[in-house]
């Protein structure tokens, strides 16, 4: 198990140190630092703008017109824009935000699944990856709640076992066409397959009214908002340690370095600079602002061979 390179000898008595300092002399670990330029400004970084290839690209753009500058938007049962998420309309910038203000009964389309024994499927049989997108997304959800027994992680889209068709790329006659009285097979070597139906039922939905809040009045602020919000490192060249300064440009350059434990003080220094002196066993997805530059870093830490 991974010692702690920095807290160990202070976590252990005075009795524990010699039978600690043999334990450290034969446990070493490789720490793995990688940086990668992210070509964008700090506005197209954080900016979201709905994906013209994604299934719900519609839903998210109809609320957005709806909600810029100072609008609201309903839905029922889901929301159509990530929450936080920073969008621009006119030269000011603003943050996507819901809440739930109410319930109302609606008229929705369910889909339901019933698992089948391979034995019993027909010639019909239809293969997942046949399906548009759509539709392959519902059954794969719906799989996921059977495999599961009910404690799968999309059981939000569903009421009482069965998908909600709620959202307009969902509600096209093409996908409910596909899917009535269809017979899906997910994986065959599994013995999953499936015979679905549709059927139109009154539900209980929440009302959901999203709205935008007003965050920056112009780029110079916005990129002072990010910096505060989505910016894991914020370093200057000028203010670091020399060692740690070359240590820095060197990774940069060549967007990865490695060292095995014990670790020269200026790794250990820049480490400790972009926050991840106390990481012991890994992290990614981070993000540093380096003399005005976007960079996406990680640490990885394995035991060294």
């Amino acid at each position: 198990m991974p010692i702690d390179r920095r807290t160990a000898l202070q976590t252990v008595g005075t009795a524990g140190l010699a039978a600690l300092a043999g334990c450290l002399s034969t446990n070493h670990y490789e720490y793995t630092l990688t940086v990668d330029s992210v070509d964008q400004s700090l506005a197209d970084y954080a900016l979201y703008d709905p994906d013209d290839e994604s299934l719900f690209d519609t839903a998210a753009r109809d609320a957005l017109d709806a909600i810029l500058p100072d609008g609201r938007h309903t839905t029922y049962g889901y929301e159509p824009l990530p929450t936080g998420a920073y969008v621009e309309d006119g030269g000011r910038y603003y943050q996507t935000e819901a809440v739930v203000t109410g319930r109302e009964e609606r008229e929705r389309t369910l889909v339901r699944a019933d698992h089948l024994e391979m034995d019993s499927v027909s010639a019909e049989m239809v293969p997942l990856d046949s399906l548009s997108t759509v539709s392959r997304r519902i059954v794969e959800i719906l799989h996921e709640y059977h495999a599961t027994d009910g404690a799968g992680h999309s059981t939000d889209s569903l009421w009482d076992g069965a998908y909600v068709l709620r959202r307009p790329a969902e509600l096209d006659s093409a996908v409910t066409g596909e899917l009535d009285d269809a017979t899906v097979a997910v994986d065959p070597g599994e013995n999953s397959a499936y015979r679905l139906s549709l059927a139109t039922e009154r539900i209980t939905e929440r009302v959901v009214e999203s709205f935008a809040v007003d965050v920056a009045e112009d780029s110079q602020t916005f990129n002072d908002v990010v910096l505060a919000t989505r910016i894991d490192a914020e370093v200057e060249g000028p203010g670091l340690d020399p060692g740690v300064r070359q240590a820095l440009e060197d990774v940069v350059e060549t967007g990865e370095t490695s060292e095995t434990t014990p670790l020269t003080p200026s790794f250990e220094g820049l480490l400790e600079r972009l926050g991840l002196g106390d990481v012991d066993v890994g992290r990614n997805g981070q993000v540093l602002w380096y003399d005005e530059r976007l960079y996406r870093y990680g640490l990885y830490v394995s035991p060294a061979n």
